[in-house]
């Protein structure tokens, strides 16, 4: 009797601390998914890469580049400043961005993730000059340049998709700027959604570029190294870190094809949402994930609290 119920007890255990090896299975199709039959198209685009990819001109010298047939509809950034560019995010690479960023510019390119997820890291080898954020814990697994992903930063075998390495060229410090000439960014650590997410902010112009920290109407925190308490963290730094007007332009739109767009008062209503969640006085619906009401047009899907991780990766950043 007590040898079954040890028995399932480690059961349970084990399937508490493998739940995503357990869960992706079973909710992706493990294969490149089937494009989607878009009505909506993204308002002011211009169809490139025979139609897969739809870029946006922010400004001249910023440009959004859509991928509205992915179920993930995908917005990735090319950045550009006078002497060089960054591509901050790469879609998944079941279709090769490389093309319609070269028509855009040609100016020395510079990938950088904002996660590795694998819809943001791109075809592996795609850009010959690569940027990571240099964090103790992604430096650690490096072999030199050469940073082999995991799968739980990775997650690719959702879509068939090997595990990548990154060759890495350039290690940016969380706080570092940028120079791109005329044009400079900020890279800003902004973990919650993974414990490697990074966002870029560019004070002149007042915008930030924040990968899935938010994104349209969507905070996640359900993945593999996802914490509540980075989430918390993450945003009194960006409320502390940008100006009062910064638009927010995140890494995923909605089925209306619009640029996720997000402000200030977002990231303001997820601290405070956060705020409760910890303190014990906002309840979530639904059991697995559980959502909890940001504001009337954004949400936070985390982890029951049973399972939620309150502590900061790097606990001393203020």
């Amino acid at each position: 009797m007590i040898v079954s119920v040890v028995g399932i007890l480690l059961l349970a255990y084990l399937a508490v601390v493998q739940r995503h090896t357990i869960l992706v299975p079973l909710t992706t199709p493990g294969e490149e998914p089937p494009l989607l039959d878009v009505a909506a198209q993204v308002p002011d685009g211009t169809p490139a890469g025979d139609g897969y990819y739809v870029v946006v001109a922010l400004d001249g010298q910023t440009f959004a580049i859509a991928e509205p047939r992915y179920w993930a509809r995908n917005f990735n950034y090319l950045i550009m400043g006078t002497e060089r560019a960054i591509m901050f995010d790469a879609g998944a690479g079941h279709e090769d961005i490389r093309p319609v960023v070269d028509a855009l510019t040609d100016l020395p390119i510079t990938f950088l993730p904002s996660h590795f997820h694998y819809d943001h890291v791109g075809r592996e080898g795609a850009f010959d000059h690569v940027a990571v954020v240099d964090l103790p814990h992604v430096r650690k697994q490096a072999n030199g340049n050469a940073l082999e992903l995991t799968w739980e930063q990775h997650l690719g075998s959702a879509e068939g998709l090997e595990i990548p390495t990154l060759m890495v060229d350039e290690w940016i410090a969380p706080g570092e700027t940028i120079d791109l000439g005329g044009r400079t960014l900020s890279l800003l650590y902004t973990p919650g959604h993974t414990d490697n997410s990074v966002s870029l902010y560019d004070a002149e112009r007042k915008v930030m570029f924040s990968g899935d920290f938010v994104t349209g109407n969507l905070a996640g925190a359900i993945a593999p190294t996802a914490s509540l308490g980075d989430y918390l963290q993450s945003a009194k730094k960006v409320l502390r870190s940008t100006d009062a007007a910064t638009i927010i332009r995140g890494a995923h739109g909605s089925e209306s094809g619009g640029i996720p767009t997000n402000d200030h008062s977002d990231v303001r209503d997820l601290r405070d949402t956060l705020i409760a969640i910890r303190d014990r006085k906002l309840e979530g619906t639904g059991t697995f994930p559980i959502t909890y009401v940001i504001n009337d047009k954004m949400i936070l899907v985390a982890e029951p609290r049973w399972l939620q991780d309150w502590t900061p990766t790097y606990p001393d950043e203020k």
